[in-house]
């Protein structure tokens, strides 16, 4: 009976390697995305010399906007790839990121939700550029989504911080 629950606990165990496909896609998707900015980018560069100054602002504001997301992506794929399966070993390596091996479930979660207010707030810039051209239904749909973000974040940093507070106050 022992060997048939250390071979389910080995399974079990081994099993997180089942996500490194998932990581090794979002590091695709991070050159996908980046050759969304390189088109971003190539239809910017004649905005800077003839477009309006709201344009150029809006094109800045996209190339920003894919970059927070390809930086998400890449803090998803280091924590989530050392927290889920296994430590990435770069030695002391001097480019190595400060955070990478100390970023926890609730930091990654809270980076997620912090860079997803970030882009919220970055698109609902874009849509007051263009004010003139929204009926107010359409307005008040990305206030509202964007402060649903913004609330969601403030939750989930009291509901950490109060976990936080009880998991320290047992020890």
């Amino acid at each position: 009976m022992k060997r048939i629950e250390l071979f389910i606990e080995w399974l079990i165990f081994s099993s997180r390697w089942l996500l490194a496909p998932f990581y090794l896609g979002l590091v695709l998707a991070i050159g996908l995305l980046l050759v969304k900015f390189i088109k971003e980018f190539i239809s910017f560069v004649p905005l800077v010399f003839y477009g309006e100054g709201s344009d150029v602002i809006i094109g800045l504001l996209s190339l920003i906007d894919v970059v927070m997301i390809a930086n998400l992506v890449l803090i998803i794929v280091l924590a989530g790839y050392e927290n889920f399966v296994s430590r990435i070993e770069t030695g002391s390596h001097e480019d190595r990121p400060n955070w990478m091996g100390h970023v926890g479930f609730a930091e990654l979660k809270m980076k997620l939700i912090g860079s997803i207010v970030a882009i919220s707030g970055i698109e609902l810039l874009k849509a007051f550029m263009y004010v003139d051209n929204l009926t107010t239904e359409q307005l008040a749909w990305k206030v509202g989504i964007h402060m649903t973000f913004v609330v969601s974040g403030v939750l989930f940093a009291v509901m950490d911080r109060v976990a936080a507070g009880k998991s320290g106050a047992e020890h």
